[in-house]
């Protein structure tokens, strides 16, 4: 009975630092925006569009009419303000600013008020089908591939699909991460709480 008491406890510590570990190294491949504009990373931001609530888009979706589309709600208009006033206090300045053609993105986009924004087919969402998953891959990486000929530091606003495609990383509504065309490597940025 005393070994088992003693097994359950080691177990539980094992348990408590794995959860540690793990949390640790997460926060390891972060940044807060303070820090990323003092030591930019990489030559893109993606950034996945603001609080849209719903799952998915009706079935009815139609990329001329916004009313087919999942919408950001007043939340999602103010988180997409907030998100550009502190891109824009933290002094940082896109060559490039591209969209989705989903409405929410461009919404998002437009709120966040950072400049001309345009339109990326490769930015669009593939979860449901609307598009698909490889000819939307194969037309963004066509569209990084340029932005690193150009030397250009761009901002694309887009979907957690296509962001966890191209980087690994899922972030939530308004989420950032911070991606190198070079390297491939990516980290997230922490902008809103």
């Amino acid at each position: 009975m005393g070994i088992l008491i003693i097994e359950k406890a080691q177990i539980k510590r094992i348990s408590i630092l794995t959860v540690l570990f793990i949390a640790k190294s997460v926060l390891a491949f972060s940044y807060t925006l303070d820090d990323y504009a003092k030591n930019r990373f990489g030559n893109v931001l993606f950034i996945r569009h603001a609080l849209a609530p719903g799952f998915g888009d009706p079935q009815n979706f139609d990329f001329n009419d916004c009313s087919t589309q999942r919408e950001l709600n007043e939340e999602g208009r103010e988180q997409a303000y907030i998100i550009g006033h502190k891109i824009k206090a933290a002094g940082i300045i896109f060559s490039k600013i591209y969209s989705s053609q989903w409405c929410r993105c461009l919404e998002t986009a437009e709120y966040m008020n950072l400049g001309d924004i345009t339109t990326e087919p490769g930015l669009n969402s593939f979860f449901q089908g609307i598009v698909t998953k490889d000819k939307t891959l194969f037309i963004l990486r066509k569209r990084l591939n340029s932005i690193e000929s150009n030397n250009q530091f761009v901002l694309m606003i887009t979907h957690q699909v296509t962001i966890t495609a191209i980087t690994g990383i899922t972030v939530s509504s308004g989420g950032v991460v911070a991606f190198s065309t070079k390297s491939g490597e990516s980290k997230e940025v922490i902008i809103h709480d």
